[in-house]
């Protein structure tokens, strides 16, 4: 599918990606659910996500602490509080950082909790889209935070690019796990 550029195709990729993520989850074997993600022996996979995330509730939480992100984001610049989109703490250049923190948050929160967060995530960060018309959400500058780009390429970055490399990150260990079996 490619890059959504209005609202709707937004809101559509949002849920399909969203949707296409859970059914690849639940499809998952025990295999696949008991082995933790080793990314180690493939050397194109060499950003720090493919060492940090070691199983599926780890990437749930790393979907939900992003569109934690977006909502603040959303929700303070829309009330007249200016705020960067990344905490203070945090650039773009040090958010590997970041998703360790969030990382470490999280390690005592169970999978199914994870799913539910995300569950609930995905649909307000989905009702913070649909609060938008597509100029608020497509036009450069029509959401000043935003600097020079568009609000709706944060949110397509927050969600169906993001389940898309999710799905991605999910599949690559099955095939791990396949490889590692023989089949």
């Amino acid at each position: 599918m490619p890059r959504p550029r209005n609202r709707e195709d937004l809101l559509k990729a949002a849920d399909e990606n969203y949707e296409k993520m859970n059914q690849l989850i639940d499809s998952l074997s025990e295999t696949e659910w008991n082995t933790p993600f080793d990314f180690s022996k493939d050397e194109k996979k060499k950003e720090a996500h493919w060492k940090r995330d070691k199983n599926v509730r780890d990437v749930l939480v790393h979907l939900y602490e992003w569109h934690q992100l977006m909502i603040r984001f959303v929700d303070e610049n829309s009330s007249g509080n200016h705020m960067p989109f990344l905490p203070k703490l945090y650039t773009w250049r040090t958010i590997a950082s970041m998703n360790q923190m969030f990382w470490k948050k999280h390690q005592g929160t169970s999978l199914e909790e994870a799913r539910r967060l995300l569950g609930g995530s995905h649909a307000e960060v989905l009702k913070r889209i649909r609060s938008f018309s597509n100029e608020g959400l497509f036009l450069i500058k029509a959401f000043p935070a935003v600097g020079g780009t568009t609000l709706g390429s944060y949110f397509v970055s927050s969600t169906s690019s993001h389940y898309d490399w999710a799905i991605k990150k999910i599949k690559a260990h099955q095939k791990n796990c396949r490889n590692m079996q023989g089949k």
